[in-house]
């Protein structure tokens, strides 16, 4: 076989500052075309909306090392603020609704992120979670949230941004891709610049961090801040393009979990991870779903899905911590070079075959 012959037939390797451009050529212009009302409705907008959220907690937890357990909670706040943002400022784009909503729930953040400042580990955990409590009680205590509506459930609004209606499954689609991609490059920027490298150095270790200059509890806040408004800015994409509808019972404390296991599964302090992780969470119940319905056909109800389900994650959790860490990114990334390097060592042999002329 000749370089040429083999090179023709060997696999076609994209560099990797290319891919994301690959991926979102991909995503705007094959998949909405290609794609059913089913691969939308159920798989792309969840998606979307975790695979952001895990963003949002990945600064916080993976990058700046505080851990939070309320991300339901701001998620919350970001939907309900940009519906009562919608409803009651007349003349309000959208798109003001939702950026408005965002730094309402950085507010939030940053007001449950002080005990950040005296608090770690595990305790500061269970003081984030005292967001997820009282956001749920706040919402289903004060009717005015919910425009007084009695079941508490309100229809969210239509998408609309100049005068361009995003319509349908792919409407909502294209309008959550857009988001997520503008805010995933915003976090990119981010934890690559001074900033993000703060977030490190105080994750690592927060007195060598205070001796460099480093300041500590404005960085602190900073992360609580910026987490919380990307989470924020996915609850609006979770109740408006996701459930159409916006609820308390939506944002509940499984939903933080789900978040949290997101970016374990993922991998910490990576953006990438977050996508990996919410692919892994969103497509695995469909998994199950059509596993256990073809093995044990009527006996495999909701229930028993649900609790599969569990237990299938937990042990990935466990899996993962012990056998893989770093997450999925991480092991990917390590297929990916084991890959290259077969493919230049081919390349090499194939060049040393070659008669001489």
């Amino acid at each position: 076989m000749t370089v040429a012959t083999f090179e023709a037939s060997a696999p076609f390797h994209i560099p990797r500052w290319l891919a994301p451009f690959v991926v979102l050529s991909f995503a705007y212009i094959a998949v909405p075309f290609i794609g059913t009302n089913y691969l939308f409705e159920a798989i792309l907008l969840p998606f979307l909306a975790l695979s952001l959220a895990g963003v949002g907690l990945n600064i916080l937890t993976g990058y700046a090392g505080q851990v939070s357990l309320g991300s339901a909670a701001f998620l919350a706040v970001g939907a309900f603020a940009a519906y009562n943002f919608n409803l009651r400022i007349e003349g309000l784009p959208l798109i003001g609704s939702i950026i408005l909503s965002g730094f309402v729930a950085a507010a939030i953040g940053i007001v449950f992120g002080l005990p950040s400042l005296r608090l770690k580990g595990f305790y500061l955990a269970v003081s984030t979670l005292a967001a997820q409590f009282f956001v749920q009680w706040a919402l289903t205590k004060f009717s005015w949230f919910s425009n007084d509506s009695a079941s508490g459930v309100i229809d969210a609004p239509s998408l609309s941004i100049a005068g361009i209606a995003f319509n349908g499954a792919v409407g909502r689609y294209i309008f959550s891709l857009t988001i997520v991609s503008l805010l995933t490059f915003f976090a990119y920027r981010l934890v690559s610049s001074q900033t993000g490298r703060n977030f490190i150095a105080v994750r690592d270790n927060e007195t060598a961090a205070r001796i460099i200059g480093v300041p500590v509890l404005k960085t602190k806040l900073i992360a609580f801040a910026i987490s919380s408004f990307i989470i924020g800015v996915a609850g609006v994409l979770w109740a408006f393009t996701y459930l159409r509808t916006v609820e308390p019972a939506g944002f509940n404390l499984d939903r933080s979990f789900q978040i949290l296991f997101i970016i374990i599964l993922g991998g910490l302090a990576s953006i990438r991870g977050a996508f990996f992780g919410a692919a892994l969470l969103v497509v695995s119940p469909l998994i199950l779903s059509r596993l256990g319905s073809f093995l044990f056909g009527d006996l495999f109800n909701s229930g028993v899905l649900d609790m599969s389900q569990r237990i299938v994650l937990g042990a990935l959790i466990i899996l993962f911590l012990i056998l893989e860490p770093d997450g999925l990114v991480s092991l990917w990334d390590r297929i990916r070079k084991r890959s290259v390097a077969r493919l230049n060592k081919r390349k090499h042999v194939g060049r040393a075959a070659q008669p001489t002329q």
